[in-house]
């Protein structure tokens, strides 16, 4: 039976206006009745897929979306939604592909621009993000999200008298709005205005028009505030209530197999193997033509990598890319679950050949001209890809950081990161204890058994003595001494992408975060039994 056009648009029209009052019940009830009656109409999918939303039904709403784009790929606000969708799921790479073709097709889209330079934020290139949000005030001058971001960016990169001012701008568009709160609090604490920032935070706390996710950011940065004022029973309690709202927040990184568990994997994997994995004769590891060397930057989070990468970063036959995720093709293809390393070891060159290429791809795809430099591939969980690592670079060199395990664990506890199955483990000290006691003896096993060039990198030496330290590191790597390196502050604030290390490199060194731990050593006992082994090991007093 013909469907009657006029009754069709009537109903639309109803939807659409429901939907504009916000009585999004009635709206969802009616595009859900419409649904099942056989009209299929992207508005109807946008409409049932807020409620779902709202809901919490996140993977409904996805669904619900791919369907609205698959039946209209020009509707702007059905492609909008799921790029907004994605992004709540954690998936912002995805989210990109659908605002860069929503961008194609209608470039002044001024919220477009501002929702592009979320995601990129959240895939963590802050200064493609700048440049997004930039762009969406160009079309739209009162884009608060845009706007907010801009100062979310500066807080990132340390550059607090920025940050307030986008801040202030935003909260005079929008009072109390959360993002603009954290960074005004932010630049407070920086400027040592702790009573200030803590009643900001607590303010924002107490806000019933912000979200789980606001409240928990900002109890964590109170916790910060907390710690600078010198009250640390306080401030590891306000830790404590960040963390256990992250951990709701983001449980669904607690189903499945752990990172944890994949890592102990990969220890018996590495332990059963009849002989360590070897380089054939003469392969060269498949490096492209004119390149000067290439390096791995490993260790755990927050044990020194992100400020000997700046650093090395500014020596003018380097060139580093900050965190990329360079060697999946391999991982899939020799690493994946269930592990078994013999396969690895036993490849010919002919099929590495094809997950070397699937690398160097990735770094010219991120923009990086290796040509004449020593190329630094810097991520601390590349630790756990040390058999692959060995095998399709075996003339790579290894920085491997290391740190005080007591002063790590509780930085990776307090600092926020970008949510993934490795920074879930992160959010409680028995957690991220276990995952470092794991990754550790990993890589110690990995040490004695894969034939690889490899240098330990202590963050107290560079912090006591940096221009020594990278003279050694030179060495280490075939580069010629260089000056100036010391002037990495500067540098850290123009970076691409951020990690919680940015904004403290950006003030340049500063001894006093060395022993800070010592302040939380009650709350640490519980971790004690986990990390005594390696304080110990590593040679640090009690």
């Amino acid at each position: 039976m013909a469907r009657d056009l006029k009754a069709d648009q009537e109903i639309l029209q109803s939807v659409l206006d429901f939907a504009q009052r916000r009585d999004f019940a009635r709206a969802a009830t009616l595009a859900e009745q419409t649904l099942a009656s056989g009209l299929e109409h992207p508005l109807l999918l946008n409409v049932l897929a807020t409620q779902r939303e709202q809901e919490g039904r996140f993977d409904e709403s996805l669904l619900l979306l791919e369907r609205a784009v698959a039946l209209s790929p020009g509707d702007i606000p059905a492609r909008n939604a799921l790029a907004l969708c994605l992004q709540r799921l954690d998936r912002p790479a995805e989210a990109l592909v659908h605002l860069d073709e929503l961008l194609r097709l209608n470039p002044a889209l001024g919220f477009a621009h501002a929702s592009r330079g979320n995601a990129l934020i959240a895939v963590g290139s802050l200064g493609s993000a700048r440049d997004s949000h930039l762009r969406a005030l160009q079309y739209d001058p009162n884009n608060l999200v845009a706007v907010a971001a801009l100062a979310a960016i500066a807080t990132h990169r340390g550059e607090h008298g920025e940050a307030r001012q986008w801040a202030e701008r935003a909260l005079k568009m929008a009072s109390g709005y959360p993002d603009a709160v954290l960074s005004l609090a932010a630049a407070e604490l920086a400027d040592g205005a702790h009573a200030r920032a803590a009643e900001l935070l607590h303010k924002l706390i107490l806000d019933s028009r912000a979200g789980q996710i606001d409240r928990a950011r900002a109890t964590g940065l109170l916790g910060d505030v907390l710690d600078a004022t010198g009250r640390y029973p306080e401030a590891y309690d306000a830790y404590v209530t960040c963390n256990d709202s992250l951990r709701q927040i983001h449980s669904r990184f607690a189903a499945g197999s752990s990172v944890r568990a994949y890592a102990q994997t990969l220890i018996n994997a590495l332990t059963n193997l009849e002989s360590a994995p070897k380089q054939a004769p003469g392969a060269t590891g498949a490096v492209p033509d004119g390149i000067l060397g290439h390096a791995f930057l490993i260790g755990f989070p927050r044990s020194g990598t992100t400020l000997l990468e700046v650093v090395l970063d500014g020596h003018p036959q380097v060139t580093s890319l900050e965190e990329n995720e360079l060697l999946t093709a391999g991982v899939l293809r020799y690493m994946d679950e269930p592990v078994d390393l013999a396969p690895l070891a036993s490849a010919p060159e002919t099929a590495l050949e094809p997950v070397r290429a699937a690398y160097w791809d990735a770094v010219r795809a991120a923009g990086v001209d290796v040509r004449g430099k020593l190329f630094l591939d810097k991520h601390p969980l590349n630790t756990l890809k040390l058999p692959l690592i060995a095998r399709m670079f075996p003339q790579a060199r290894i920085l491997y950081a290391i740190r005080d395990p007591r002063a790590v664990v509780f930085s990776c506890f307090r600092r926020r990161f970008r949510m993934n199955p490795a920074m879930y483990q992160l959010l409680t000290l028995p957690g991220a204890a276990a995952f470092y006691d794991t990754v550790q003896r990993f890589a110690e096993l990995a040490h004695a058994r894969l034939p690889l060039a490899w240098r330990d990198v202590r963050y107290e030496s560079l912090v006591d003595d940096l221009a020594h330290e990278v003279r050694e590191i030179c060495a280490f790597l075939g580069l010629d001494p260089a000056a100036g390196l010391e002037d990495f502050a500067r540098h850290a604030r123009t970076r691409e992408h951020a990690t919680p290390s940015t904004a403290q490199l950006a003030g340049g060194l500063n001894r006093s975060g060395l022993d800070q731990w010592q302040h939380y050593r009650q709350a640490l006992e519980q971790v004690a039994p986990t990390l005594g082994p390696w304080v110990a090991k590593f040679k640090y007093g009690g």
